[in-house]
Protein backbone atom coordinates (compact mmCIF):
# COMPACT_ATOMS: atom_id res chain seq x y z
CA UNK A 1 0.00 0.00 0.00
CA UNK A 2 1.37 3.35 -0.88
CA UNK A 3 2.25 5.56 1.37
CA UNK A 4 0.19 8.96 1.97
CA UNK A 5 1.34 12.35 2.23
CA UNK A 6 0.89 14.32 5.68
CA UNK A 7 0.00 17.38 6.04
CA UNK A 8 1.00 20.34 8.81
CA UNK A 9 -2.47 22.51 8.36
CA UNK A 10 -2.66 24.00 11.53
CA UNK A 11 -0.40 24.56 14.88
CA UNK A 12 -1.05 25.48 18.48
CA UNK A 13 0.66 26.05 21.35
CA UNK A 14 0.91 27.09 25.35
CA UNK A 15 4.60 28.01 25.83
CA UNK A 16 6.46 28.96 29.03
CA UNK A 17 7.20 31.99 26.14
CA UNK A 18 3.71 32.81 24.65
CA UNK A 19 0.78 30.94 23.81
CA UNK A 20 -0.47 31.21 20.65
CA UNK A 21 2.43 30.91 17.36
CA UNK A 22 2.80 35.36 17.18
CA UNK A 23 3.81 35.13 20.74
CA UNK A 24 6.03 32.19 20.99
CA UNK A 25 7.96 32.74 17.93
CA UNK A 26 8.68 35.96 19.46
CA UNK A 27 9.41 34.43 22.97
CA UNK A 28 11.85 31.80 21.25
CA UNK A 29 13.99 34.96 19.47
CA UNK A 30 13.89 37.06 22.33
CA UNK A 31 16.26 36.75 25.91
CA UNK A 32 15.73 33.97 28.47
CA UNK A 33 13.54 34.14 30.81
CA UNK A 34 14.85 33.51 34.70
CA UNK A 35 14.05 31.24 36.97
CA UNK A 36 11.83 28.54 36.42
CA UNK A 37 9.29 28.48 33.24
CA UNK A 38 6.31 28.51 34.35
CA UNK A 39 3.22 29.89 32.13
CA UNK A 40 2.93 33.24 33.03
CA UNK A 41 -0.80 33.97 34.08
CA UNK A 42 -2.69 31.35 32.16
CA UNK A 43 -6.20 31.80 32.04
CA UNK A 44 -8.35 28.95 30.66
CA UNK A 45 -11.68 30.93 30.56
CA UNK A 46 -11.28 31.51 26.88
CA UNK A 47 -11.25 27.41 25.76
CA UNK A 48 -14.50 26.77 28.36
CA UNK A 49 -17.97 27.70 28.51
CA UNK A 50 -18.24 28.29 32.04
CA UNK A 51 -15.62 28.20 35.19
CA UNK A 52 -17.19 24.81 36.78
CA UNK A 53 -16.10 23.05 33.35
CA UNK A 54 -12.68 24.74 33.80
CA UNK A 55 -12.23 23.25 37.58
CA UNK A 56 -13.15 20.22 36.41
CA UNK A 57 -9.84 19.40 33.89
CA UNK A 58 -6.03 19.63 35.42
CA UNK A 59 -3.82 22.66 33.81
CA UNK A 60 -2.51 19.56 31.62
CA UNK A 61 -5.80 18.86 29.67
CA UNK A 62 -6.50 22.80 30.02
CA UNK A 63 -3.33 23.32 27.82
CA UNK A 64 -4.33 20.64 25.65
CA UNK A 65 -7.32 21.90 24.88
CA UNK A 66 -6.56 25.47 24.35
CA UNK A 67 -3.90 24.37 21.74
CA UNK A 68 -6.02 22.04 20.11
CA UNK A 69 -8.79 24.72 19.37
CA UNK A 70 -6.15 27.38 18.19
CA UNK A 71 -4.45 24.57 15.72
CA UNK A 72 -7.66 23.84 14.46
CA UNK A 73 -8.74 27.46 14.05
CA UNK A 74 -5.52 27.92 11.90
CA UNK A 75 -6.48 24.29 10.05
CA UNK A 76 -10.24 25.76 8.58
CA UNK A 77 -13.02 23.92 8.03
CA UNK A 78 -12.14 20.08 7.78
CA UNK A 79 -13.87 17.73 5.33
CA UNK A 80 -13.37 14.77 6.83
CA UNK A 81 -15.72 12.17 8.46
CA UNK A 82 -15.92 12.25 12.39
CA UNK A 83 -14.96 8.47 11.99
CA UNK A 84 -12.12 9.27 10.45
CA UNK A 85 -10.63 12.30 12.75
CA UNK A 86 -8.20 10.79 15.86
CA UNK A 87 -6.49 12.65 18.58
CA UNK A 88 -2.98 11.41 19.42
CA UNK A 89 -1.50 13.52 22.10
CA UNK A 90 1.37 12.48 24.61
CA UNK A 91 2.44 13.29 28.44
CA UNK A 92 4.89 12.25 30.86
CA UNK A 93 2.96 12.56 33.89
CA UNK A 94 -0.53 13.57 32.82
CA UNK A 95 -2.32 15.28 36.10
CA UNK A 96 -0.12 15.38 38.41
CA UNK A 97 -1.36 18.27 40.41
CA UNK A 98 -4.67 17.20 40.95
CA UNK A 99 -3.03 13.78 42.05
CA UNK A 100 -1.09 15.80 44.69
CA UNK A 101 -3.86 18.04 45.51
CA UNK A 102 -5.92 15.41 46.59
CA UNK A 103 -3.77 13.41 48.10
CA UNK A 104 -3.60 16.29 50.50
CA UNK A 105 -7.34 16.56 50.80
CA UNK A 106 -7.31 12.97 51.45
CA UNK A 107 -4.38 13.02 53.97
CA UNK A 108 -5.96 16.30 56.07
CA UNK A 109 -9.71 15.48 55.53
CA UNK A 110 -10.48 11.96 54.82
CA UNK A 111 -10.74 9.50 52.13
CA UNK A 112 -14.72 10.59 52.03
CA UNK A 113 -13.42 14.10 50.70
CA UNK A 114 -11.63 12.93 47.47
CA UNK A 115 -13.28 14.54 44.71
CA UNK A 116 -15.24 11.92 42.35
CA UNK A 117 -13.24 14.07 39.67
CA UNK A 118 -9.97 12.94 40.45
CA UNK A 119 -9.53 9.78 38.55
CA UNK A 120 -11.10 11.33 35.37
CA UNK A 121 -9.12 14.24 35.66
CA UNK A 122 -5.25 12.38 36.82
CA UNK A 123 -5.19 9.81 33.97
CA UNK A 124 -2.51 10.39 31.51
CA UNK A 125 -5.82 9.90 28.87
CA UNK A 126 -7.63 12.85 29.86
CA UNK A 127 -6.24 15.15 27.52
CA UNK A 128 -7.43 13.40 24.15
CA UNK A 129 -10.10 11.81 25.47
CA UNK A 130 -11.09 15.63 26.26
CA UNK A 131 -10.13 16.90 23.00
CA UNK A 132 -12.03 14.17 21.26
CA UNK A 133 -15.00 14.99 23.14
CA UNK A 134 -15.03 18.61 22.11
CA UNK A 135 -14.40 18.31 18.94
CA UNK A 136 -16.57 15.11 17.93
CA UNK A 137 -13.57 13.31 16.62
CA UNK A 138 -14.95 9.76 16.74
CA UNK A 139 -11.63 7.92 15.42
CA UNK A 140 -8.49 6.87 17.56
CA UNK A 141 -8.13 8.93 20.63
CA UNK A 142 -4.99 7.85 21.98
CA UNK A 143 -2.32 8.97 24.40
CA UNK A 144 1.41 8.23 24.53
CA UNK A 145 3.18 7.93 27.58
CA UNK A 146 6.99 7.60 27.05
CA UNK A 147 8.36 10.60 29.68
CA UNK A 148 10.30 13.39 27.68
CA UNK A 149 9.89 11.67 24.39
CA UNK A 150 5.87 11.42 24.52
CA UNK A 151 5.14 14.10 22.25
CA UNK A 152 7.53 13.43 19.44
CA UNK A 153 6.09 9.46 19.87
CA UNK A 154 2.30 11.09 19.61
CA UNK A 155 3.06 13.22 16.38
CA UNK A 156 5.03 10.07 14.84
CA UNK A 157 2.43 7.45 15.52
CA UNK A 158 -0.42 10.54 14.80
CA UNK A 159 1.18 10.58 11.04
CA UNK A 160 1.03 6.84 10.44
CA UNK A 161 -2.83 6.81 11.11
CA UNK A 162 -3.19 9.59 8.19
CA UNK A 163 -0.22 8.28 6.40
CA UNK A 164 -1.86 4.13 6.21
CA UNK A 165 -5.06 5.62 5.60
CA UNK A 166 -6.83 5.24 8.59
CA UNK A 167 -7.36 8.86 9.45
CA UNK A 168 -7.99 11.61 7.28
CA UNK A 169 -7.18 13.90 9.96
CA UNK A 170 -5.31 14.17 13.30
CA UNK A 171 -5.44 16.33 15.97
CA UNK A 172 -1.60 15.52 17.68
CA UNK A 173 0.70 16.43 20.12
CA UNK A 174 1.60 16.88 23.56
CA UNK A 175 0.96 18.37 27.56
CA UNK A 176 2.84 18.68 30.32
CA UNK A 177 2.03 20.73 33.75
CA UNK A 178 4.64 19.33 36.16
CA UNK A 179 5.05 21.87 38.49
CA UNK A 180 3.81 20.24 41.87
CA UNK A 181 5.54 19.73 45.08
CA UNK A 182 6.38 16.23 44.81
CA UNK A 183 7.79 16.06 41.71
CA UNK A 184 9.94 19.65 41.94
CA UNK A 185 11.56 17.55 45.03
CA UNK A 186 12.25 13.93 43.39
CA UNK A 187 14.34 16.01 40.32
CA UNK A 188 16.02 18.24 42.70
CA UNK A 189 16.87 15.09 45.11
CA UNK A 190 17.84 13.41 41.81
CA UNK A 191 20.20 16.25 40.68
CA UNK A 192 18.49 16.90 37.29
CA UNK A 193 18.35 20.38 37.73
CA UNK A 194 20.48 23.01 36.87
CA UNK A 195 21.80 24.26 40.26
CA UNK A 196 22.05 28.04 38.84
CA UNK A 197 18.78 27.91 37.36
CA UNK A 198 19.78 28.41 34.19
CA UNK A 199 19.23 25.98 30.95
CA UNK A 200 22.51 25.54 28.74
CA UNK A 201 22.05 23.25 26.06
CA UNK A 202 25.42 22.04 24.40
CA UNK A 203 27.54 24.30 26.70
CA UNK A 204 30.33 23.70 28.97
CA UNK A 205 29.02 25.19 31.58
CA UNK A 206 25.74 23.00 31.20
CA UNK A 207 24.99 21.49 34.99
CA UNK A 208 21.09 20.49 34.38
CA UNK A 209 17.76 21.39 33.10
CA UNK A 210 14.96 23.90 33.99
CA UNK A 211 11.60 22.46 34.23
CA UNK A 212 9.24 24.05 31.67
CA UNK A 213 5.07 23.39 30.81
CA UNK A 214 2.97 23.84 28.29
CA UNK A 215 1.89 21.91 25.20
CA UNK A 216 1.83 21.97 21.30
CA UNK A 217 -0.73 20.51 18.87
CA UNK A 218 -0.73 20.09 15.12
CA UNK A 219 -3.22 19.06 12.90
CA UNK A 220 -1.90 16.76 10.27
CA UNK A 221 -3.99 15.79 7.77
CA UNK A 222 -4.26 13.59 4.21
CA UNK A 223 -2.59 15.77 1.69
CA UNK A 224 -4.64 15.23 -1.15
CA UNK A 225 -7.72 16.33 0.98
CA UNK A 226 -6.33 19.45 2.72
CA UNK A 227 -5.51 20.71 -0.97
CA UNK A 228 -9.10 19.64 -2.10
CA UNK A 229 -10.59 21.91 0.81
CA UNK A 230 -8.43 24.79 -0.19
CA UNK A 231 -6.17 24.09 3.25
CA UNK A 232 -3.18 26.28 3.82
CA UNK A 233 -0.25 23.78 3.97
CA UNK A 234 2.32 24.56 6.46
CA UNK A 235 4.69 21.84 6.34
CA UNK A 236 5.00 17.83 5.69
CA UNK A 237 5.39 14.97 7.91
CA UNK A 238 7.92 12.57 6.05
CA UNK A 239 8.98 10.21 8.69
CA UNK A 240 9.74 9.11 12.26
CA UNK A 241 11.38 6.33 14.45
CA UNK A 242 10.95 5.37 18.20
CA UNK A 243 13.80 3.11 19.78
CA UNK A 244 15.06 1.97 22.99
CA UNK A 245 18.20 2.22 25.04
CA UNK A 246 17.74 -0.73 26.93
CA UNK A 247 20.33 0.53 29.36
CA UNK A 248 19.57 2.85 32.34
CA UNK A 249 16.36 4.11 33.68
CA UNK A 250 17.72 8.00 33.82
CA UNK A 251 21.41 7.90 31.73
CA UNK A 252 21.80 7.82 27.74
CA UNK A 253 23.20 4.86 26.44
CA UNK A 254 27.23 5.14 26.06
CA UNK A 255 27.72 6.83 22.81
CA UNK A 256 24.08 7.47 22.19
CA UNK A 257 23.49 4.54 20.10
CA UNK A 258 19.84 4.39 20.73
CA UNK A 259 19.58 8.06 19.48
CA UNK A 260 21.65 7.00 16.61
CA UNK A 261 19.70 4.13 15.68
CA UNK A 262 16.67 6.06 16.10
CA UNK A 263 17.58 9.11 13.89
CA UNK A 264 18.94 6.53 11.51
CA UNK A 265 15.81 5.19 11.78
CA UNK A 266 13.56 7.95 11.10
CA UNK A 267 15.52 9.38 8.00
CA UNK A 268 14.89 5.73 6.75
CA UNK A 269 10.78 6.21 6.76
CA UNK A 270 10.97 9.67 5.73
CA UNK A 271 12.70 8.45 2.57
CA UNK A 272 15.68 10.80 2.96
CA UNK A 273 20.03 10.62 3.27
CA UNK A 274 21.22 12.24 6.14
CA UNK A 275 23.11 15.14 3.80
CA UNK A 276 19.24 16.26 3.04
CA UNK A 277 18.83 17.59 7.01
CA UNK A 278 19.88 21.12 7.14
CA UNK A 279 18.07 21.78 10.67
CA UNK A 280 17.59 19.74 14.15
CA UNK A 281 15.94 21.12 16.64
CA UNK A 282 17.93 19.11 19.55
CA UNK A 283 16.68 17.32 23.13
CA UNK A 284 19.62 19.58 24.53
CA UNK A 285 18.33 19.48 27.94
CA UNK A 286 21.59 20.86 29.46
CA UNK A 287 22.22 17.82 31.08
CA UNK A 288 25.76 17.05 30.79
CA UNK A 289 25.45 13.12 30.11
CA UNK A 290 22.18 14.09 27.43
CA UNK A 291 24.04 17.08 25.69
CA UNK A 292 27.08 14.90 24.99
CA UNK A 293 25.52 11.70 23.95
CA UNK A 294 23.05 13.82 21.61
CA UNK A 295 25.88 15.66 20.40
CA UNK A 296 27.99 12.17 19.90
CA UNK A 297 24.99 10.87 17.99
CA UNK A 298 24.47 13.71 15.67
CA UNK A 299 27.95 14.07 14.45
CA UNK A 300 27.48 9.65 13.54
CA UNK A 301 24.47 10.58 11.75
CA UNK A 302 25.54 13.67 10.31
CA UNK A 303 29.37 13.58 9.74
CA UNK A 304 31.65 16.55 10.65
CA UNK A 305 29.59 19.10 8.50
CA UNK A 306 26.35 18.73 9.75
CA UNK A 307 23.24 20.38 9.50
CA UNK A 308 22.28 24.00 12.15
CA UNK A 309 21.25 22.75 16.03
CA UNK A 310 19.54 24.81 18.16
CA UNK A 311 17.98 23.67 21.54
CA UNK A 312 15.01 25.75 22.00
CA UNK A 313 14.88 24.75 25.67
CA UNK A 314 17.43 27.28 26.63
CA UNK A 315 14.13 29.49 25.98
CA UNK A 316 10.82 27.26 27.54
CA UNK A 317 12.57 25.20 29.68
CA UNK A 318 12.44 21.57 29.24
CA UNK A 319 8.20 20.48 29.21
CA UNK A 320 8.98 17.02 29.39
CA UNK A 321 6.30 15.11 27.48
CA UNK A 322 5.07 18.03 25.77
CA UNK A 323 8.97 19.28 24.79
CA UNK A 324 8.73 17.31 21.34
CA UNK A 325 5.37 18.54 20.30
CA UNK A 326 6.25 22.01 20.99
CA UNK A 327 9.71 22.06 19.66
CA UNK A 328 7.91 20.80 16.05
CA UNK A 329 5.84 23.47 16.09
CA UNK A 330 9.26 25.44 16.30
CA UNK A 331 10.15 24.05 13.48
CA UNK A 332 7.61 24.04 11.55
CA UNK A 333 7.42 28.15 12.69
CA UNK A 334 11.18 28.37 11.80
CA UNK A 335 10.12 27.08 8.48
CA UNK A 336 7.67 29.76 8.13
CA UNK A 337 9.51 32.36 9.06
CA UNK A 338 12.88 31.69 7.46
CA UNK A 339 14.89 31.89 10.16
CA UNK A 340 16.31 29.10 13.07
CA UNK A 341 15.94 30.44 16.22
CA UNK A 342 19.19 31.11 18.62
CA UNK A 343 19.75 28.46 21.43
CA UNK A 344 19.54 30.50 24.54
CA UNK A 345 22.15 29.89 27.36
CA UNK A 346 24.79 28.65 24.56
CA UNK A 347 28.20 30.69 25.14
CA UNK A 348 31.29 28.79 25.35
CA UNK A 349 31.72 25.52 23.49
CA UNK A 350 32.47 22.42 25.44
CA UNK A 351 35.49 21.54 24.20
CA UNK A 352 35.09 17.45 24.99
CA UNK A 353 32.22 17.78 22.47
CA UNK A 354 32.13 16.76 18.87
CA UNK A 355 31.88 20.25 17.21
CA UNK A 356 28.58 20.68 15.97
CA UNK A 357 26.77 23.60 14.91
CA UNK A 358 25.03 25.68 16.92
CA UNK A 359 22.84 28.35 16.41
CA UNK A 360 23.60 30.65 19.02
CA UNK A 361 23.23 34.69 19.91
CA UNK A 362 20.53 35.70 16.98
CA UNK A 363 18.35 33.43 14.74
CA UNK A 364 19.94 32.40 11.97
CA UNK A 365 18.55 32.96 8.27
CA UNK A 366 17.88 29.69 6.18
CA UNK A 367 16.43 28.27 3.41
CA UNK A 368 14.18 26.14 4.67
CA UNK A 369 14.65 22.00 3.93
CA UNK A 370 14.06 19.13 5.55
CA UNK A 371 14.77 19.11 9.21
CA UNK A 372 14.27 16.92 12.51
CA UNK A 373 13.26 17.15 15.79
CA UNK A 374 14.81 14.64 18.57
CA UNK A 375 13.54 13.80 21.83
CA UNK A 376 14.96 11.08 24.50
CA UNK A 377 13.61 10.32 27.66
CA UNK A 378 13.66 8.81 30.95
CA UNK A 379 13.62 5.02 30.57
CA UNK A 380 15.50 5.09 27.61
CA UNK A 381 13.00 6.06 24.99
CA UNK A 382 14.42 7.81 21.62
CA UNK A 383 11.81 9.76 19.03
CA UNK A 384 12.80 11.53 16.24
CA UNK A 385 10.67 13.39 13.86
CA UNK A 386 11.41 14.47 10.10
CA UNK A 387 9.54 17.20 8.86
CA UNK A 388 9.85 18.94 5.37
CA UNK A 389 8.80 22.17 3.74
CA UNK A 390 5.42 22.84 2.55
Amino acid sequence: MTRRRVAVTGLGVVSTCGVGTDAFWDGLCGPAPEGDRLVPDFDPSPWFENPKEARRSDRCTQFALAAADMALEQAGELTAEPTRRGVFIGTGIGGIQTLEDQILVMNEKGPRRVSPFLIPMMMPNAAPAAVSMRHGFQGPAENTCTACAAGTHALANAARLVAHRRCDVVLAGGSEAPFVDAAMAGFTNMTAFSSAGISRPFDAKRDGFVMGEGAGVLVLEDWDTAEARGATILAEVLGGASTADAHHITAPSPGGMGAINCMRLALEEAGVEPAAITHVNAHGTSTPLNDMAEAVAMQAVFGENGPKVTSTKGITGHALGAAGAIEAVAVVMAMQKGLIPPTAGYTTPDPEMPSIDVVAGEPAPWTPGVSMSNSFGFGGHNGSLVIGPA
